[in-house]
C-alpha cells in the first residue's frame, strides 16, 4: 500500500515501481520493515523507498531514479556492516541477487550480491575448493569483499580482495560495468576496499583454493586468576610470533555475565580463548599447537576438519543483534599491554561489560603487496583488535563508554589505523573513515570518487567524499 505521507512525491514512486521487475516497497507496505532491516539492529533505516532488486537491471534503474530525484542511494544485503541510517534514501536490497556458479577447472566462482559465505563454502566444497571467507557464514559476500575481507586463513593467503578477479558494478551514472585489472583498473582497485562509495556491486568472480581440510579449533583457559590469565596471554603472544604463515590465530579475553542463557560452566566467569587455523597437514598442525595445549586449556576442540566447517570455529551469532562494535589496529604487544588486557577481565575489577576483546594476529601474506592491487592494508600492524559488545537500548551509553575505556587504556599500542572491513556505526565520521587507509590510498580514493560519483550519490556508508585538486568537493 502506498503511503501518501511519504516525503517522496507519490507520482515519482509510481513511476519507479513501473521500472522495477522485483519489489518496490514504501513506508507502510507489508515487508518494508523486514527488507530495510538487517543483522545489526543498533542502526535503524528509514528510507523513502526500498527496491528489492530482482537483477542488475533493477539496480541500475533504481540508481538512475535516485540520481534524477536528487536522493542518496543506500545498498544492503545482510546488514552486518550498517553504519548510518538510510533516512530518505532509495534503499536497494540485494538479497535476491543469488547467482552462484563454480568452475572447478579454472578454480573460480561467480557469486551474486545476495549470497552469504556459508552458501559459497558449501558450493565450492563439492569440488574440493574453498573461498577466502571470514569468521561468519552468515555475512554477505559483497560487503565483505568490498571491505577487503579478512579471512581466517589470512596469514597464508592475504586479504580476500587479493583474490577477486572481476566485479560487476552499477555506478552513479546508472551504467553496469565489469571491472578488472584489464578493464577500468582504477575503479576495480577502489571498489575493493572503498566499500559502497563507488557503486552497487551486483556480482563478482573470485579465485577458489584447492583446500579441502584445515587443522583448527579453539582452546579455552580459565581467566579468573589474573596471574594465570597473564601467563596464558603472554605465552600466546610469544607463540604467535614464532608461527609460520600457514598458521593464523586469534585470542579473545572474555568476562561473561552470570546470565541464565549461558551454559552453566561459563556463567559469571572470565576466559582467555585462543583460536587457530592451520592450512598445512594435521600432524604438523598438532605439533605447532602443542605449546598451547601445554598451558592446560579447560576446553580443546583443535583437530582436522573440512574447510567448509571453518566458520564453526568462531560460532558468530546467526540472528540479528543489538551490539556495539569497535576496532583498531595495534602494534606488537608487550608485558604492559598484557597487564592492561588481563585487568579488563579480572572479576575483582569494577566496570565492564567486556564480553569479547579479540586480537586477530596479522602479518604474513596480509602485510605483503597483493598480486591484484587494492585499497586495503594492515599499515604494518601486528594485530587487529575488535570488540562486539551486546548493547540493548537501556545499556547503550554504558557499553559505548566501556569500549572507549578499553581503547583509551590501549592507546600506546594503537597505530591510529583500522581496516575498512572493520568500520562500524561508531566510525561513520569522515576523519574516522580516513584512518582505514594510508594517506596516499585515501587521496586516490577521494579523487576516484570525484570521477565516478561527483554528485555524491553513494554517501549512506562509511563515506569518502569526492576530492579534487586537494580539496573535498562536497561533504
Amino acid at each position: 500500500m502506498l503511503d501518501t505521507n511519504s516525503t517522496v512525491d507519490w507520482r515519482d514512486l509510481v513511476s519507479l515501481r513501473e521500472l522495477i521487475r522485483g519489489r518496490t516497497l514504501y513506508p507502510g507496505d507489508e515487508g518494508f520493515e523486514e527488507a530495510s532491516s538487517g543483522w545489526l539492529l543498533t542502526v535503524k533505516h528509514r528510507p523513502a523507498v526500498v527496491v528489492v532488486a530482482a537483477d542488475a537491471d533493477d539496480v541500475a534503474a533504481a540508481v538512475r531514479f535516485a540520481a534524477e530525484a536528487g536522493r542518496p542511494v543506500a545498498v544492503q544485503s545482510t546488514g552486518h556492516g550498517k553504519s548510518v541510517p538510510a533516512d530518505g534514501a532509495v534503499f536497494i536490497a540485494t538479497g535476491e541477487l543469488r547467482e552462484l556458479s563454480v568452475d572447478p577447472r579454472a578454480r573460480t566462482a561467480r557469486i551474486g550480491a545476495g549470497l552469504r559465505w556459508g552458501e559459497v563454502l558449501a558450493a565450492a566444497a563439492e569440488h574440493g575448493l574453498a573461498p577466502l571467507s571470514g569468521s561468519s557464514g552468515q555475512v554477505g559476500v559483497m560487503g565483505y569483499l568490498t571491505g577487503g575481507g579478512l579471512p581466517l586463513t589470512g596469514r597464508t593467503y592475504g586479504f580476500a580482495a587479493d583474490h577477486v578477479r572481476s566485479l560487476d558494478i552499477v555506478t552513479a551514472d546508472g551504467l553496469l560495468r565489469t571491472v578488472s585489472p584489464a578493464q577500468e583498473a582504477d575503479l576495480f582497485w577502489a571498489a575493493r576496499g572503498g566499500k559502497s562509495n563507488f557503486g552497487v556491486v551486483v556480482a563478482a568472480e573470485i579465485d577458489l583454493l584447492p583446500l579441502r581440510t584445515i587443522y583448527g579449533g579453539e582452546l579455552w583457559y580459565p581467566g579468573e586468576d589474573p596471574t594465570h590469565a597473564a601467563h596464558v596471554l603472554g605465552s600466546y603472544l610469544a607463540w604467535a610470533k614464532e608461527q609460520p604463515e600457514e598458521m593464523s590465530s586469534s585470542v579473545t579475553l572474555m568476562r561473561l555475565p552470570d546470565a541464565p542463557q549461558l551454559p552453566e560452566e561459563f556463567r559469571g566467569r572470565s576466559f582467555v580463548q585462543v583460536r587457530v587455523v592451520y592450512t598445512g597437514d594435521e600432524e604438523q598442525g598438532a605439533r605447532l599447537v602443542e605449546p598451547l595445549r601445554a598451558l592446560g586449556p579447560e576446553k580443546d576442540t583443535c583437530g582436522a576438519m573440512p574447510y567448509k566447517q571453518i566458520t564453526e570455529i568462531y560460532q558468530d551469532p546467526k540472528n540479528p543483534v543489538m551490539a556495539h562494535l569497535r576496532s583498531a589496529l595495534l602494534h606488537e604487544l608487550d608485558d604492559e599491554a598484557v597487564e592492561e588486557l588481563v585487568s579488563l577481565i579480572d572479576p575483582s575489577t569494577p566496570g565492564g561489560p567486556f564480553p569479547g576483546i579479540e586480537l586477530r594476529h596479522l602479518g604474513g601474506a596480509l602485510n605483503r603487496p597483493p598480486g591484484r592491487s587494492h585499497a586495503v592494508s594492515t599499515q604494518g600492524a601486528a594485530f587487529l583488535l575488535w570488540m562486539r559488545m551486546p548493547a540493548p537500548a537501556e545499556q547503550a551509553d554504558a557499553v559505548r563508554k566501556a569500549a572507549d575505556k578499553v581503547l583509551e587504556r590501549l592507546r600506546r599500542w594503537d597505530t591510529g589505523a583500522t581496516l575498512p572491513g572493520f568500520l562500524f556505526d561508531h566510525d561513520s565520521a569522515p576523519e574516522r573513515v580516513r584512518r582505514a587507509y594510508t594517506e596516499a590510498d585515501y587521496r586516490r580514493l577521494a579523487a576516484l570518487k570525484a570521477k565516478y560519483d561527483p554528485n555524491h550519490l553513494f554517501r549512506i556508508n562509511h563515506n569518502i567524499p569526492p576530492f579534487s585538486n586537494g580539496e573535498h568537493t562536497r561533504s
